[in-house]
Formats: C-alpha cells, structure tokens, sequence
C-alpha cells in the first residue's frame, strides 16, 4: 500500500506540472470551450478558457502507470483509459480545433465506444466472468450473461462520467474520491493504478477548481470513465461501481427523467434543467456549493462501498 501511496502522490504532482504546462499550449491552438447558448447564464463567461485539459491526466496515468508496473492488468487498465481517450479527444478536437460544431456525431462515438467496450468486456469474461458480491457474498459467475452486462456498465460509466463534467471541478473531485474509494477495497497493481488515476485528478484540480482555469473536455472525461470501468473489471468489483460512483447515475438518470417526460408530456420538464447539477444551479446554488454537496455525497457512498465490499 505504501508503494500505492507513493504513486498516487507523484501522479498529483507529475499532473499539476503538466496541465500548468498545457494551458498555454491549449491557448496557442485556441482550443476554447464553447458555452451552450441554452445553458446557465452563468456559463456564458466561461467561452473561450481552454479545453481538452484532460491530456495531461491521460499523459499522467499512463507513464507512471507503466513505471510502476507492467502486469496484465495495469496494460488494460492503461489502454482502456487510452481508448476511451481517444473517443474523447476525436470529439473535442473536431469541435475546438477544427471548429466542426458538433464534432463526431452521436453514431459515431456510440460506435467507437462500443469497440472498446465489447473488447474490455471479453477480457473480464476470459479471466472469469464474475463479479465480486457485497459483504463477503463471495463471486458471481455470470456466464455468457457477463459480456453484454460489462458493455452496458462500460458505456454507462464512460457517458455517466462525460455528463457529470458540467461545472469547474465536478467530475474532477468527484472522480478522485471514487477512485480513493477503489484503491481501498482492491489490492496489489489495482489499487496502485486507482491511487494513480485519484491523484491525476488532485493535480488537475488545481486548475480546474472554480473558476477554472481549462475544462479536461470530452478527452479527460471519457478517459476517466473508461480507467474507473476497466479497474473494476480488472478488481471484479463491477458491482461496486453504481454505489461508490451513485453521482454518475444520478447524473444520468436525471437527463433520461428530463428526455421522458420533455417528450411524453407536451414539453414539461421534471427538472428545472438536466443534468441535476445545472437543476440545483438554476435553484440558485452556487457552483461551489453544488460540487462541494456532490462531493461529501461522494465521499458518504465510498464509505458505505468500503463497508460493503472490503473483505
């Protein structure tokens, strides 16, 4: 464990330098966030700060991650945040970069996604296709029901993720007290790589906290989606994953509630506006307040995870 500790804190330090290094670079390409006109007032002042700031985590966690181990798992831990990437980057680069407004369509990043998820999910069933059950249930062998059960949780949590990174610093501490969270219950390279990925999200902080000063974009958001799903299938603690990570789904599930009823009653909306953390802005909650409330929301679900899941 300490050699976990000692990864995680060289991952905040080694991702505060280069993200501090990456700001002017982002501003030399230009690559500004755009502000949805329909969005929070608020939000307008925010056109232009740099995006695709999640580079730098990326860069992070797979360097120290190949450092620190090369097993099997760490390799697929690391790829799977690399893909993930990707799709992210792809998106954010035709967007900012080369000013396609709307980047890759839906089809496409769904498409893309599901490569990578469909390939993660036949590494989880070839070593077992079970998932760990909470208090010391044992594991749950799936069967030929885990590949597509592993392709719906990997897509839900690479798009939950993507959802929740809508105000400075929110996906960014939500993910590294989930990530803490992880590094307690599993063991070995696993929780070493989750220790890694929470202090990626420490240095970036740094710059991300209100008023950020760049966005980690679709880039940093699905990367961090794709490592959090890869670590539990790695851990089998895919079952862990909705409770520790209960802001993701909530997140989720407020824009499916929003899209239902817009479109099932004449245009009425359950939410003031989704996802939830722009419902309580609009109730006139400050973006501090908001991403402080998640967060020790957070922090209550890692605890209760820990309690129902470390043997």
């Amino acid at each position: 464990m300490i050699k976990a500790i000692i990864a995680g804190l060289i991952a905040f330090s080694v991702s505060c330098l280069l993200t501090k290094l990456e700001i002017p670079m982002l501003r030399r390409l230009r690559a500004g966030q755009s502000i949805r006109e329909d969005g929070p007032e608020s939000h307008l002042s925010k056109a232009g700060t740099p995006t695709m700031g999640g580079l730098s985590m990326i860069a992070t966690a797979v360097l120290l991650g190949l450092i620190f181990s090369r097993s099997k798992d760490m390799i697929i831990m690391m790829l799977s945040t690399l893909a993930f990437g990707f799709v992210g980057f792809a998106d954010d680069w035709l967007k900012v970069v080369q000013k396609r407004n709307l980047g890759l369509s839906a089809l496409q990043k769904i498409a893309l996604q599901l490569v990578f998820s469909s390939g993660l999910a036949y590494f989880g069933y070839s070593r077992g296709a079970s998932i760990m059950l909470p208090f010391g249930g044992g594991l749950l062998n799936m069967g030929g029901w885990y590949i597509p059960f592993a392709i719906f949780m990997i897509l839900a949590m690479v798009n939950a993720v993507n959802l929740t990174d809508g105000l400075d610093g929110l996906a960014s501490s939500v993910t590294a007290i989930v990530a803490c969270c992880f590094a307690v219950i599993t063991e070995g390279d696993i929780s070493l790589f989750f220790l890694i990925i929470s202090g990626c999200c420490l240095g970036f902080l740094v710059f991300n906290r209100h008023p950020a000063k760049l966005f980690m974009g679709d880039t940093g958001s699905m990367a961090l989606g794709g490592a959090l799903a890869a670590g539990a299938i790695c851990s089998n603690t895919e079952a862990a994953l909705p409770i520790a990570g209960g802001i993701y789904v909530i997140e989720a599930l407020s824009v499916i509630i929003q899209v239902i009823v817009f479109q099932t009653c004449n245009g009425k909306r359950f939410f003031r506006m989704s996802p939830l953390h722009h419902h309580f802005e609009m109730g006139g909650w400050s973006e501090i307040k908001v991403v402080g409330v998640f967060s020790l929301v957070t922090g209550l679900l890692g605890g209760l995870t820990i309690l129902m899941f470390r043997g």
